[in-house]
């Protein structure tokens, strides 16, 4: 019976449970119906924005009428000045051009476009926007203005015509009476012959006239003369008569349209002073909405800024937050959270903070329990953080410690995920070759860093500094073999030891230091071993918060071995010596440092998508394609891009002269001061030479007999080429030392032999053309820098060659994307017919190449879009990470 007793209560609470479930998925029902009223409210709000954003628009339109007739006003008013002043030579004068003077007083009589804004007090977003349309009112307030003062300069203007215009009626007052002398004049002079006339008839009838025939004949001769004379007098002042009865008409409707104008002139003022009303309302109602609105932004970032919107606790049951603290109190002794993220929730829900019970309501039709926990997960972190915190781990930085395009990588794409808000370190191995000059505030910090090696413990020195607005940490061993204390980067025969040590080393300052980042981002073999560490000995240690990024900016260099050099640096060789671990491909009795980099990291990327098809083949992929085939689901192409501050032709100051697509006589005066610099031929003819650069590493991958063979056919064509690189091979080396020399007082060729950093800024700034003829090329950045800097580049059609040089002559190719001159096979007739076509377009065409050089510098190839695939990618990662916990 007691166990009926209490069978019967355990259902009965059970029921009770039940219907407060019930009441509770009511309530919560009825909220959400409340916040999707509140949605549609907002987006309602949201198209009355919109409408009066194209109500603006519109009156900008009509603004911009308004300008258009007033400079029709202006022209006609200028024609009617030239008009009065030869109309005052003749005395006359004309005024046109009513109809645009009414069509302005018409426009300008409309009233000005005010956006109305609503108060959203309670809704960030919506108060954000309110702010705008604020914004937009200030500036519609600030175009009245400038109409106004420009109207009112208008009528004053119109006064000064109307001025003149009183002083035409005094002229024509004058010609009035002038005209009156001459009608007067013209009177007498009908009298008299009319005089002549009677005497003519009575010479040719009276007697008395008969008796002496000789002195009337010759009256009646001197007297014809008179008559004639008079007559064409008569007709002359006639004709100057009727002159002046036309000038007269054109006067008196000058006057009318004078008398006219004035009153258009008084309307204007009337228009003007009611403007001036109306503006001041409306701005007063402005300034009003403006307090009112910084009131309520500066009450939501004090409640922003104390780390949570309070809501009343009547909004949601106490049952709501009560049942949520034994959920997250469940999920961290079940492990599914850590203890510190379920602290965090935890906090969160005590404070009743109105971000969990949004997300945590939101959530509740997620079915799996994972995608609830990752949820609130994601609250907590974008809570903890603005950004991410990435560090990256690399054996290059530009511009201390560079050989290639991994340095220049490493270096632009930390500043531009720095712009976008993200914490990004970088950790380098402490070169005595190091660029020191380019180090801001380096310093040694008071730490005490040992990291495993060779069976023991070795200390390190930990420097600081910034490299180009980074923060940037130097590992300095103190390991008798001096790993970086070798006057190189790399290139030694012990480079396994040297950057699996600082692999390790690195890692054990990350994990010392207490840092909790969201990704580590290792590159290339040197840092690949940073993956297998990662997994197999820090994640144990604690060091466990961060997903692995590893991006190969070239598969030719892998990093192999001897299955034992793994045991150097701690790794376990029986546990990694695998074929679907760190065993290479081919070599089976070696380890593969890059393909460890692939295999253990979350995320794997490479410097451009046409070089990710490449790789995934046998040619491009050199033994790894079977591992990129089995990890595809995480491999990805992203085209590099170059930073736009440090490679800037507008302000670079390794330039002698600085010059932008707008303006380019400075590029012209850097091929100037190259040309002289090296002693080339100028003057005459010579002058108008294209002059080809080449700046490369000489390795078999740039396409070393290619580069040799443009050498001489840019002088066949009539061109002057210059080459920058060095070679690690010494028989390349030694051949071009050979060329060099062979031109080492030729008036149109150099070849420089060493790495020069300022000298190659101003070959990039001095070139009209850029050779770049790589075997393969992963992305490459020289393609664009030249383009940067104005230099059209002739590249073979590989790798991010093909993904951003595009052929000016390809009809396949859109107009605005046609940059450069390319071609396909990697041999000296195919150079010729993409060179060949350089050449003569620049020498042939100089307006359209003028035109190539200006489009090509206005291509974006910075790295922001390229920063923003990497976040997306970063989180994703993240995310996964999450939701398999």
């Amino acid at each position: 019976m007691t166990m009926i007793r209490d069978a019967e209560k355990n259902i009965l609470l059970l029921n009770q449970v039940r219907a407060r479930a019930f009441e509770e998925l009511e309530q919560t029902r009825k909220e959400k119906l409340v916040m999707q009223n509140q949605v549609k409210l907002l987006e309602i709000r949201l198209l009355e924005a919109d409408a009066k954003v194209k109500r603006t628009s519109l009156e900008k339109e009509k603004l911009k009428l308004l300008e258009l007739e007033l400079e029709k006003s202006r022209e006609k008013l200028a024609q009617t000045e030239a008009d009065l002043k030869l109309l005052l030579d003749a005395k006359t004068e004309r005024i046109s051009d009513r109809e645009s003077i009414q069509n302005r007083i018409e426009v300008v009589s409309s009233p000005q476009l005010l956006i109305r804004n609503s108060t959203f007090e309670e809704e960030v977003n919506s108060l954000n926007e309110t702010l705008a349309a604020v914004k937009m009112k200030q500036d519609s307030l600030t175009r009245a203005e400038t109409e106004k003062h420009y109207l009112q300069r208008k009528v004053e203007n119109l006064e000064t015509k109307l001025e003149e215009s009183k002083k035409g009626d005094l002229e024509f007052e004058a010609q009035n009476i002038e005209n009156k002398v001459l009608k007067a004049e013209v009177d007498r002079l009908q009298s008299q012959l009319t005089g002549f006339s009677a005497a003519k008839a009575l010479r040719k009838g009276g007697p008395v006239l008969q008796r002496d025939r000789g002195t009337l004949d010759k009256g009646n001769l001197d007297g014809n003369r008179d008559i004639e004379a008079l007559q064409q007098e008569i007709f002359e002042l006639q004709a100057e008569l009727g002159k002046g009865e036309e000038e007269r008409n054109i006067l008196q409707k000058a006057q009318m349209e004078n008398r006219i104008l004035k009153e258009q002139v008084k309307m204007l003022r009337e228009r003007l002073s009611e403007s001036d009303a109306e503006i001041r309302s409306q701005l007063e109602s402005y300034q009003t909405e403006l307090v009112f609105f910084q009131a309520s932004v500066r009450k939501l970032q004090l409640q922003i800024k104390a780390g949570m919107v309070q809501v009343p606790v009547g909004e949601m049951p106490w049952e709501f937050w009560s049942s949520l603290i034994l959920r997250i109190d469940a999920w961290i002794l079940a492990k599914s959270i850590s203890v510190e993220d379920g602290a965090e929730l935890w906090l969160m829900v005590w404070q009743r903070d109105a971000r969990i019970r949004d997300a945590y309501v939101a959530l509740q039709e997620e079915k799996e329990e994972k995608l609830v926990i990752a949820g609130l997960i994601e609250l907590i972190n974008s809570r903890k953080r603005p950004g991410l915190y990435i560090i990256n781990i690399a054996a290059e930085m530009a511009p201390v410690a560079k050989v290639g395009g991994l340095g220049d990588v490493v270096t632009g794409l930390g500043r531009a995920l720095q712009k976008k808000g993200h914490l990004v370190e970088v950790i380098l191995p402490k070169y005595d070759c190091m660029d020191y000059k380019r180090i801001k505030d380096l310093k040694v910090l008071d730490v005490d860093i040992r990291s495993y090696f060779d069976g023991q413990t070795f200390a390190n020195k930990i420097w600081q500094g910034t490299v180009e607005g980074l923060p940037v940490y130097f590992i300095e061993p103190y390991h008798p073999a001096k790993f970086f204390w070798r006057g190189v980067f790399y290139g030694e025969n012990d480079d396994f030891r040297r950057f699996t040590y600082f692999c390790r080393a690195a890692l054990e300052f990350v994990l010392q230091s207490g840092k909790k980042p969201d990704i580590i981002h290792s590159h290339d073999w040197h840092t690949a071993a940073v993956a297998p560490l990662y997994w197999d000995i820090y994640v144990p240690k604690g060091l466990d918060s961060a997903r692995l990024a590893f991006t190969c900016h070239n598969f030719e260099y892998q990093g192999t071995e001897a299955p034992a050099a793994l045991a150097a640096c701690g790794l376990n060789v029986q546990h990694q010596f695998r074929l679907d671990r760190m065993q290479d491909n081919f070599m089976h009795n070696r380890v593969n440092l890059l393909k460890g980099g692939i295999v253990f990291s979350n995320l794997v990327t490479t410097v451009s998508p046409t070089y990710a098809q490449e790789v995934r083949g046998p040619e491009g992929g050199r033994g790894l394609q079977i591992s990129l085939a089995a990890h595809s689901n995480k491999f990805f192409g992203i085209l590099n891009g170059i930073d736009y501050d440090a490679w800037n032709p507008a302000t670079d100051p390794l330039l002698e002269y600085h010059f932008s697509s707008e303006d380019l006589l400075g590029k012209q005066k850097n091929k100037a001061f190259l040309r002289s610099r090296f002693g080339f031929s100028t003057g005459g003819p010579r002058s108008e030479k294209p002059l080809v650069g080449c700046v490369t590493r000489l390795v078999p991958q740039k396409g070393i007999h290619l580069i040799r063979h443009a050498i001489y056919r840019t002088l066949e064509k009539g061109g002057q080429f210059i080459l920058l690189g060095s070679s690690p091979v010494p028989q390349i080396q030694r051949e071009f030392e050979d060329i060099a020399k062979k031109f080492q007082a030729h008036p149109d060729a150099r070849l420089v032999l060493k790495y020069d950093e300022k000298l190659s800024h101003l070959i990039y700034a001095a070139s009209d053309i850029f050779v770049i003829p790589s075997i393969f090329e992963p992305c490459g950045l020289t393609q664009m820098i030249s383009m940067r800097y104005g230099a059209i580049p002739v590249a073979r059609k590989t790798g991010g060659l093909n993904d951003s040089v595009f052929d000016a002559d390809d009809p396949t190719i859109p107009f605005e994307s046609r940059n450069g001159f390319t071609f396909s096979s990697a041999d000296e007739q195919d150079l010729n017919y993409a060179l060949d076509r350089a050449v003569n377009y620049f020498l042939h065409r100089p307006e359209s190449w003028r035109d190539l050089v200006k489009k090509t510098m206005k291509l974006d190839f910075s790295w922001d879009s390229s920063a923003n695939q990497y976040v997306d990618l970063f989180k994703k990662a993240i995310a996964r990470a999450v939701s398999r916990t």
